[in-house]
């Protein structure tokens, strides 16, 4: 449970604070397939840069936030989002 919320805590500062809180903003479920993770219901569209598709989020044992993303070939690529990025917005 900490985990959930350290990721969906993280998530609600890195897309701005949405006043409709980040359930409604960005609908997430928390997965176990391969790994834990905070992923994208399938009807969620959050773009990102333009053309890179939100898909999960999870947190590393170093305390990484790993981003999951579809670009515009639909190839899951990644991302690792520092807290400086979040602080810079």
């Amino acid at each position: 449970m900490i985990e959930q919320y350290s990721i969906k805590d993280f998530l609600f500062k890195w897309v701005g604070e949405p006043p409709e809180g980040i359930d409604d903003y960005l609908p997430l479920e928390y997965t176990e397939t391969v790994f834990a993770k905070m992923e994208a219901k399938q009807e969620t569209d959050l773009r990102l840069l333009g053309d890179e598709l939100f898909r999960y989020a999870t947190i590393t044992e170093d305390n990484q936030i790993v981003i999951g993303v579809l670009d515009s070939n639909e190839e899951l690529t990644h991302r690792i989002i520092s807290l400086d990025e979040v602080l810079a917005r």
